[in-house]
């Protein structure tokens, strides 16, 4: 038995969606036939609207509705510092757990040539821009990738072009630490093991 015609059109949407299959789809959108209308005109009006008022912040490039994100407006936050993370979601992950007071850059991704993802795929550049315009003020780069063979690469990449940038090394390079297992994904690591992370980093050579 097949779905309507509209059912099928929403399921179908839902099975492009990440770690979605087609059974957990159609009961997506068999939840949402159950609810009142006034709820579903209210996620429509919200998903009309997701890429008209969300944007990336123009200093650290995590997502906001202002010019700039809440973090970098913080002046509690220590601008000396500078995570990188590929997600907006890694960078949720040290928030929730409260256990880092610096600033961000979001990669949106990460250097993986075997599906033509290079160094301009993604926002390294700009990473660059803002380091050659605070050189003095930047005392530390946490890079905080995935620790799989992408997310490494990434890591030296980027540890490469800062040296090229700070050949006074002024900057300390880190990296986190092992408390994030080999070949694991940061948004999903809990607190614990992220704010061991960040407390064991080592000088990244």
């Amino acid at each position: 038995m097949k779905l309507p015609k509209t059912l099928e059109k929403v399921s179908e949407f839902f099975k492009r969606l990440p770690g979605i299959g087609k059974k957990t789809a159609d009961r997506l959108s068999l939840y949402l036939l159950q609810l009142p209308q006034e709820d579903l005109e209210a996620i429509s009006k919200h998903l009309t609207q997701l890429k008209k008022t969300v944007k990336k912040c123009q200093n650290c490039l995590n997502l906001t509705e202002e010019d700039l994100c809440s973090i970098c407006q913080d002046n509690k936050r220590n601008k000396d510092i500078i995570m990188v993370v590929e997600t907006p979601l890694d960078l949720i992950a040290f928030e929730n757990g409260q256990i880092y007071e610096g600033v961000y850059h979001v990669l949106y991704g990460k250097i993986d040539p075997l599906n033509n993802i290079g160094p301009d795929d993604i926002f390294i550049k700009e990473l660059l821009t803002r380091i050659r315009n605070n050189i003095n003020e930047i005392t530390e780069i946490i890079i905080a990738t995935d620790p799989d063979m992408e997310g490494e690469a990434t890591a030296m990449y980027i540890r490469d072009k800062i040296k090229e940038i700070d050949y006074k090394e002024r900057i300390k390079v880190t990296r986190i630490a092992s408390g994030v297992p080999i070949g694991a994904n940061i948004e999903f690591a809990d607190y614990m093991t992220l704010k061991k992370s960040i407390q064991g980093r080592e000088v990244f050579k």
